[in-house]
């Protein structure tokens, strides 16, 4: 075991021989860190949490009251073979959230990035790859093997298929299923996820200048109203665009795909 002098450990924790312990860390009345986990500098992990397996968590991140990260996968072909969680920098991880490790069949590593926002009772499964400043609202669900982009965010009470990749910048509705992947910079709503638009408003906040929002927007009617399957108006779309934001969505559009794509209605 090591524990940096300066981290803060109360007496009532259990911190497990082997664990990795950085400086600056806190940790909580009744919280339990299990033998594999490697906790950096100024992380807090609140009384009553749990984190345990194969299991970093980068800097500046706080898990809160009985969240439980790093447990083994909800995946019954999981056979126990070393599989790891790995989260980014400056993470809130609220109150009974649940994040569990990879699985060998899925590449072994469940990532979360770094900013991320796991708000309270939401669960991140096996496998997932969630990417950076990703907001993941109350009691929602991202199923195993999973891609969300930078950016994303999913709104209170949703869940997202097992193998869905959701494009950076789009933004989930609450109470949406999402079976099918996600172009970046999308707006997905109702109860089976239908795709209703741009994320206007996220492109906003984040400073994207006029010219890339008309190009998105022009690009937008032509996937919803051109001639030919979906990946035949991406492909003339990436013939003749010259923005950089809708070069993204192309590109997403024609990478492989699991699951096929939710196209506008």
């Amino acid at each position: 075991m090591s524990i940096d002098p300066t981290a803060i450990i109360h007496p009532q924790a259990i911190v497990e021989e082997g664990a990795r312990i950085g400086a600056g860390v806190r940790i909580g009345p009744f919280a339990i860190i299990g033998p594999e986990v490697m906790l950096t500098e100024d992380v807090e992990i609140k009384s009553h949490a749990i984190v345990t397996g194969a299991t970093t968590i980068g800097p500046g991140s706080v898990v809160f009251s009985f969240a439980s990260v790093g447990e083994i996968p909800q995946d019954l072909k999981f056979a126990g073979e070393a599989t790891r969680l790995e989260i980014g920098a400056r993470c809130r991880i609220r109150e009974h959230v649940t994040i569990n490790t990879g699985t060998e069949g899925g590449g072994g590593v469940t990532r979360v990035g770094n900013d991320c926002l796991l708000m309270t009772g939401c669960h991140v499964a096996h496998d997932a790859q969630v990417g950076n400043r990703v907001i993941i609202v109350n009691h929602s669900a991202v199923a195993g093997h999973c891609v969300i982009g930078d950016d994303v965010i999913i709104g209170g009470l949703s869940g997202i298929h097992q193998w869905v990749r959701i494009g950076e910048g789009a933004i989930i509705g609450a109470v949406t299923m999402v079976t099918h992947d996600v172009i970046p910079h999308a707006l997905v709503q109702a109860p089976r996820g239908e795709l209703d638009g741009l994320n206007l408003v996220g492109l906003k906040r984040k400073g994207v200048g006029r010219e890339d929002i008309t190009a998105l927007r022009a690009a937008f009617q032509m996937l919803k109203q051109g001639e030919g399957a979906f990946q035949d108006r991406a492909r003339r779309l990436g013939a003749e665009t010259e923005s950089d934001y809708v070069r993204r969505i192309v590109d997403f559009v024609l990478s492989p795909s699991d699951r096929g794509f939710l196209t506008p209605s």
